[in-house]
């Protein structure tokens, strides 16, 4: 039997409806900022994306537009400003920055209490000693696509390709405090594939396209592909798709230049997996709703 699509859709739906219902029993409107700098295209539409879908759930959204050329420090005075307003619950930094700015001195000015986007080195130490924390958005909706699929987590083997700050590292601590059994598997891991296919849940979240194969994957494993990766040569379309799908695949090629591959071949994972989240339409659906439900609990830890 093939694999068992987990639609993201249908769960980022749903969390987006439990935060709108709970924003309703509050009693005020949680309040979100997120700050863009420059014109990179993509942080365009990601940033509007998630001030669209605040207003959908009642979380009151402002975006600030700052100059490619702005000052490290001006940035940082921005973010100041944002910490000291009580009105402001959640503060987002849409990465990249422009070169000249340091990220991680940027991320680390953020207010632990307000960094929706669980970037601060204070909440990745609350997430490790497994207290209240706000996490990153995409591990923690990984951990919601395998909670409200019934997809036992306890005492699993876990197999996460990755150790990104963003997303494999806590990913990993997230599954741990789920009492899953996880090994963090990166590019000097001996025999991938091995270890790989030694698990109950994989997870990959290395940026290669198609990279997990079937010698990666235990028969009847969850696969979760957090990948997103653009495609836009035809004939390396036949290596990830096959039948119907890659019907599909040439057709969005064909329309529109290029088409979203994830971290694991398409093809395999339908073979050998249970469950698997495709790409597009699995687990990058759940980033922004996770982002909502972390600005309600950033306002509700806050004591508001």
């Amino acid at each position: 039997m093939p694999a068992q699509l987990l639609s993201g859709k249908t769960f980022a739906e749903a969390i987006k409806q439990e935060v709108k219902d709970e924003i309703a029993g509050l009693g005020y409107q949680p309040g979100l900022t997120v700050i863009r700098v420059g014109e990179d295209a993509a942080s365009a539409v990601y940033v509007g994306s998630k001030v669209r879908t605040a207003q959908e759930v009642g979380i009151r959204s402002e975006q600030i537009h700052l100059d490619t050329s702005i000052a490290e420090g001006e940035l940082l005075a921005h973010i100041e400003l944002l910490n000291a307003r009580d009105d402001v619950d959640g503060i987002l930094v849409q990465l990249p920055l422009p070169k000249h700015i340091n990220e991680q001195t940027v991320l680390e000015r953020v207010d632990p209490d307000k960094d929706v986007d669980g970037f601060h080195p204070i909440n990745a130490g609350r997430l490790m000693q497994a207290h209240a924390a706000l996490a990153p958005c995409t591990p923690a909706g990984v951990i919601e696509i395998l909670k409200r699929s019934g997809i036992g987590i306890a005492g699993a083997n876990a197999v996460v390709v990755g150790r990104s700050n963003i997303v494999g590292k806590p990913m990993a601590m997230l599954l741990l405090n789920e009492n899953a059994t996880v090994t963090v598997c990166h590019s000097k891991t001996r025999d991938l594939a091995a270890v790989c296919s030694r698990g109950d849940i994989l997870i990959a979240a290395i940026g290669r396209a198609g990279f997990i194969r079937s010698e990666h994957i235990k028969e009847g494993a969850t696969v979760i592909d957090v990948g997103i990766n653009s495609v836009s040569d035809r004939d390396v379309l036949p290596t990830f798709f096959d039948g119907e799908e890659l019907e599909r695949r040439y057709a969005t090629l064909d329309k529109r230049g290029a088409t979203l591959v994830g971290d694991v071949s398409y093809k395999d994972a339908m073979a050998r997996a249970a469950y698997f989240t495709p790409v597009p339409g699995g687990v990058g659906l759940l980033t922004v709703a996770m982002l909502m439900k972390n600005t309600v609990a950033a306002a509700t830890m806050r004591g508001k």
